[in-house]
């Protein structure tokens, strides 16, 4: 006799996505440290000035730029679960590797103290300036090594775990954690670094992503592997193969493999690089140059309270974006809009918050909460955006390409940030040099000024030319 069981489906799919969400907080949070200790704790011991940190910041883009061109080929290659264990376990090591620049360039110059190196002058300053700052390139080089596999691995596993019309959402909730490792970011690491000295919130920081390693091994496996995922549910994550998108329509059939050279050939990989291309180097310029650009303005401390309080009011604004992966299923369940064409419309939307952005300097003669503010609305724009455009990948290509054409699209975001960092730095302090002049302003605050008026219009010139190559759905089928 047969007994007609009704299964209530598994969630488990949120589950995945909370560690996905965790990895990217760690990913923040080791890319935070050095933007919160370099201006209090690095800089006064080596010597350094905004050209060394601009050197070190774009040189780590391009390197995350480079490395993220073959690391979603590398994750697509090794299989989710292996690759992503590679690729956090390289970064915690870069991370904690920072520790030993100073050790390293004591033993380089002869001296045998921090104490000394800050006190060094003339030629052997700059000896120590120059040497420390390699020693900071090598270290942020197998960061950004490591850092480069995160988010092909994240969107590779959303496509394994969410349908099409979820996907926006669940990656906003995961890239939420982009805005989390910021927003804890200044109440640990500077705390980290009064304390215990700048070296230990490195090594600190860089430890808590050998944990989720642990975490990863224990919880994750393929949905059709997973014993913690039912039969209601797998349906529910599979139900894109009954519409006719996949590339195949059996379930369990293996997806024939994408060329990488034929990657290059599609519109919608050109339009997913270039819309990251302009506007992956805003975010970092927030994340990286905020703490500084306090300092410099109104000569607050990330490690005194009120600094405290106003990075965490940035980043706090920030996770609204956690509700901008939830446009596109909105204007899908109201207007019937294929997935590509309701998340274009929602990222039009988003583009225009970061215009906000060039009443910042302006605003910042009132009050400096008031630049924060502007700043924290266009970083949430900017992770509505993100969510978005990372979706797009999904909606527009099989499985089998999705984490090499997330990572086409990160080489294109790190060269676009590569040379808005170095750019930056040059400017600061050729602005400082020259007392140059931009709309009122003078010295750095001018420079300032000129690039958040880069950052305001980036969106809306990513937006332009990503709907100009790609106007229509045109999903990408293997035959």
């Amino acid at each position: 006799m047969t007994k007609k069981i009704t299964e209530t489906m598994t969630n488990y799919r949120w589950a995945i996505c909370a560690l996905l969400f965790f990895a990217t907080t760690v990913n923040y949070l080791d890319r935070q440290v050095l933007s919160l200790t370099w201006d209090e704790f690095i800089k006064p011991e080596f010597h350094w000035n905004e050209a060394h940190y601009g050197t070190i910041t774009s040189v780590f883009s391009i390197m995350y730029a480079i490395c993220m061109l073959f690391a979603g080929r590398f994750i697509d290659w090794m299989g989710t679960k292996r690759g992503f264990l590679w690729a956090i376990g390289v970064w915690s090591a870069g991370a904690c590797l920072h520790a030993t620049c100073g050790l390293i360039t004591e033993a380089h110059v002869g001296m045998h103290s921090a104490a000394e190196l800050a006190g060094a002058t003339g030629d052997v300053a700059v000896l120590v300036a120059t040497i420390s700052m390699y020693c900071f390139l090598v270290a942020r080089c197998v960061l950004a090594l490591g850092e480069s596999g995160n988010f092909p691995a994240a969107i590779k596993t959303t496509a394994e775990y969410f349908p099409k019309k979820d996907r926006a959402y669940a990656t906003s909730i995961f890239n939420a954690g982009a805005s989390i490792g910021a927003l804890v970011a200044p109440l640990s690491i500077p705390l980290l670094a009064k304390a215990w000295g700048w070296e230990m919130a490195f090594i600190v920081i860089g430890a808590l992503g050998f944990v989720w390693m642990g975490l990863w091994v224990l919880f994750y496996a393929p949905p059709t592997k997973s014993r913690f995922v039912n039969k209601a549910e797998l349906e529910y994550i599979e139900q894109d193969k009954h519409e006719g998108l996949a590339a195949n329509a059996k379930a369990g059939a293996e997806e024939k493999k994408m060329s990488f050279l034929k990657c290059f050939s599609y519109k919608q990989t050109w339009a997913f690089a270039f819309g990251k291309f302009m506007t992956d180097g805003v975010w970092w310029f927030f994340l990286f140059w905020t703490p500084s650009y306090l300092n410099m303005q109104f000569g607050i401390k990330t490690s005194e309270g009120l600094g405290i309080a106003l990075i965490f009011t940035l980043y706090a604004i920030t996770m609204l974006s956690i509700y901008g992966g939830k446009l596109p299923t909105l204007i899908i369940n109201r207007t019937g809009l294929n997935p590509y064409a309701a998340r274009m419309k929602a990222m039009l939307t988003f583009a225009f918050f970061p215009l906000v952005v060039l009443l910042a300097q302006p605003l910042g003669t009132i009050s400096p909460w008031l630049p924060v503010i502007m700043i924290g609305i266009g970083g949430a724009a900017h992770q509505s955006w993100s969510a978005n455009i990372f979706s797009t990948v999904g909606d527009m290509f099989p499985k089998s390409a999705i984490a090499t054409i997330t990572g086409i699209g990160g080489m294109a975001g790190g060269i676009g940030s590569m040379i808005l960092q170095k750019s930056a730095g040059n400017l600061f302090v050729y602005a400082g040099e020259t007392n140059m002049t931009f709309l009122g302003f003078e010295g750095k605050p001018a420079g300032y000024f000129i690039i958040f008026c880069i950052c305001a219009v980036a969106y809306l010139i990513g937006w332009t030319v990503m709907k100009a190559l790609v106007p229509t759905y045109k999903p990408i089928t293997l035959t």
